[in-house]
């Protein structure tokens, strides 16, 4: 068996070192596998990824869900703002029921197998212009995000002006000064050396980002049982290893930042109840929309009351 694994990350991201730690499992059930590391090095769109493993049998990408929820619209779950701050009750759930509601809905309306949910990071806000406390502080700077709806009503929510760009486009549009601020997980702002001009860093936690590891499901589900078996079975524990590196990741970069000079906010130091009232009516609408049943199984027994 021949396979390619596609990313859009350096060899230093957590995300492609899943993607090794993926390909030495199945090379050791006798795969033949390809890493392509960042596909943006190729001057390919990153979330062009999702419709190239549509189209190709034999590949597996990561990506992150949000750029998927336009055509599922069930993956809002995982894009409610400030609502997760326990990412380990996160991945149990996503391993649970949630995560089978969300694979299946997936399948259905795009014809991707879920192999895993990664972990993407709580997503932070930099900036170049001045540190960011409240929302009064977020006022017209113009913010890059992902094209995601949500993501974009929440940060307009703060008083941001957003802008999408592709992954690739995200470093220059930082460097150009064509945006003020960007939002990813901590780990992206070394990566993608973000801290060299933004020296600002507010630790919002505003949206805990899930990365799918995905191939094409007609591929999977014709493949002999016991080699899908053992696909999945690899995919689990690299999804394992994955998570526990993303958790490890967050507080060697945040110790790194620090030593580079970048002024951090903390979350003590934000004025966390005025973003919670900025985003709630955002949140009610979004969460008006997501069945019950899901919410249930993403978030137990937690309710969350929008404040006035």
């Amino acid at each position: 068996m021949q396979i390619r694994l596609s990313g859009y990350q350096g060899p230093a991201s957590v995300h492609t070192r899943g993607l090794h730690d993926l390909a030495r499992r199945l090379s050791s059930e006798g795969w033949e596998t390809q890493v392509q590391e960042d596909v943006t090095a190729a001057g390919q769109a990153a979330k062009a990824l999702f419709s190239g493993v549509e189209s190709e049998d034999a590949q597996i990408c990561y990506m992150a869900s949000g750029y998927l929820t336009a055509r599922v619209p069930s993956l809002a779950v995982l894009d409610l703002p400030l609502t997760v701050q326990d990412r380990l009750a996160a991945h149990q759930a996503l391993d649970g029921e949630a995560g089978r509601i969300l694979s299946h809905e997936i399948e259905r309306m795009t014809g991707l197998h879920v192999l895993g949910f990664w972990d993407n990071g709580l997503r932070h806000i930099s900036n170049r212009t001045r540190p960011i406390r409240s929302p009064e502080d977020c006022s017209g700077l113009v913010i890059r995000t992902l094209d995601n709806e949500l993501y974009k009503r929440t940060l307009r929510a703060f008083g941001f002006r957003p802008v999408v760009t592709d992954v690739r486009e995200l470093r220059q549009a930082v460097v150009n000064g064509t945006v003020d601020a960007q939002e990813n997980p901590l780990t992206n702002m070394l990566n993608f050396g973000i801290h060299e001009h933004h020296r600002h860093l507010s630790l919002t936690g505003h949206i805990f980002g899930v990365a799918l590891l995905v191939c094409r499901a007609s591929w999977f589900r014709a493949l002999p049982l016991d080699v899908s078996t053992a696909l999945s079975q690899a995919a689990a524990a690299a999804t394992r290893m994955q998570r526990q590196l993303a958790l490890e990741e967050d507080r060697i970069v945040l110790s790194r930042l620090l030593e580079f000079g970048v002024e951090i906010v903390s979350p003590d130091d934000l004025q966390m109840a005025d973003f919670r009232s900025m985003a709630a009516p955002v949140l009610a609408a979004a969460m008006a929309e997501i069945d019950q049943p899901l919410m249930r199984a993403y978030f137990g027994d937690r309710t969350f009351v929008p404040l006035n």
